[in-house]
């Protein structure tokens, strides 16, 4: 296991008197793709602000590699920053833009030239040099901007929603450079979004954040698969959240039909809460499932039919499935017991935030 690069200790930030990061913990290895993921104002970007040193939290230390930087200037720190507006120098060519870096620090030309065609190479872009950043594409400007930050050698790449701006097709083609470049150069890169996709394509390590508190740390599959609470599991994806009673260890009830699972150790006819992906929903004909219901709304999605599935309580089911039911057609429905994902109901929507510290 990598050694661990980043240590973010105890931060806490607000802004005109509102919090946006309470009593944050966080620790990052070397040569990771950690994402930082969560909605509109969830305190990612302020996270990745304290950790380029273009903010200073109000409590709290920034430890990199056993030093501490908490107060150490952006232009001191082994982390570059690539924002989502690219911040291209429009009157300087594709060479002056990689090279402005490098020339602050008084580098020779022979070094800075020699740079300039490594960076252009690694970003498949070689030959690109003389023109100007007008006469690029989206996609090709934003590999430029990370061509110049990759020439200062970093240690670590801070990347703040680098994709936001492209459309689908180009965001899709450049996960997939992002993930090669950092195979390539061996380094940490630090990325946020909000798009759960993107977070699970890209990352070795994704950190959910909401309202300033981290919900869960995980792998992409780990985050999926198993997640800690109702946050993590709606935002995440797709999700059936229903209120179920665990009958006893490996037994749950929900809806009124009880189906095998594998969780145990949350007692005996205790509320809890209960996940279940759209796409592990098994329908088949109506003697055959712990739950009956009727298909009220179709829609195909290329890869799989979507499906709303009413049972007789009310409770609407979202249902992905390579087979067809038409609108209307009665369906048996179950799961299968690795399948059903069991989380404690919390007590009320304040202690759902659950500060995590790993």
């Amino acid at each position: 296991m990598n050694k661990k690069l980043i240590d973010l200790q105890h931060i806490t930030k607000s802004f005109d008197g509102q919090m946006i990061l309470d009593d944050l913990n966080l620790y990052i290895r070397e040569n990771e793709f950690l994402t930082l993921l969560g909605p509109s104002g969830c305190g990612k970007t302020t996270t990745l602000r304290i950790l380029g040193g273009f903010e200073t939290p109000d409590r709290g230390h920034v430890i990199f590699d056993d030093q501490d930087i908490t107060k150490l200037p952006p232009n001191k720190r082994q982390l570059n920053t690539v924002f989502q507006k690219y911040a291209l120098f429009t009157h300087m060519t594709i060479a002056e833009n990689i090279a402005f870096g490098l020339k602050i620090k008084n580098k020779s030309k022979s070094y800075i030239n020699d740079k300039i065609a490594y960076a252009l190479k690694l970003v498949n872009l070689e030959g690109y040099g003389n023109r100007m950043p007008d006469s690029l594409s989206g996609g090709q400007q934003q590999r430029i901007a990370i061509a110049r930050a990759i020439v200062n050698e970093p240690k670590v790449l801070l990347l703040d929603e680098p994709l936001g701006a492209l459309d689908l097709k180009l965001r899709q083609d450049m996960q997939y450079e992002l993930i090669r470049l950092k195979n390539e150069l061996g380094i940490t890169f630090i990325y946020v979004t909000h798009d759960q996709e993107e977070a699970l394509t890209m990352s070795d390590t994704i950190v959910v954040m909401n309202q300033g508190y981290i919900q869960q740390i995980g792998s992409p599959e780990k985050i999926y698969n198993e997640p800690e609470n109702a946050f993590v599991a709606d935002f995440i994806g797709d999700s059936n959240i229903i209120g179920g009673i665990m009958i006893e260890d490996k037994l749950v009830e929900i809806l009124s039909a009880r189906f095998p699972c594998v969780d145990t150790g949350f007692g005996t006819n205790r509320p809890v809460d209960v996940v279940i992906r759209p796409e592990d929903v098994i329908l088949s004909s109506p003697a055959d499932g712990r739950l009956t219901g009727i298909v009220t709304h179709l829609i195909f999605k290329g890869v799989h039919y979507e499906m709303e599935v009413t049972t007789p309580d009310g409770y609407e089911w979202l249902v992905h499935s390579t087979g067809m039911y038409p609108v209307g057609t009665q369906v048996g429905i179950d799961v299968d017991p690795f399948n059903i994902q069991i989380m404690h109901k919390p007590a009320s929507e304040d202690e759902e935030a659950v500060k995590i510290d790993e």
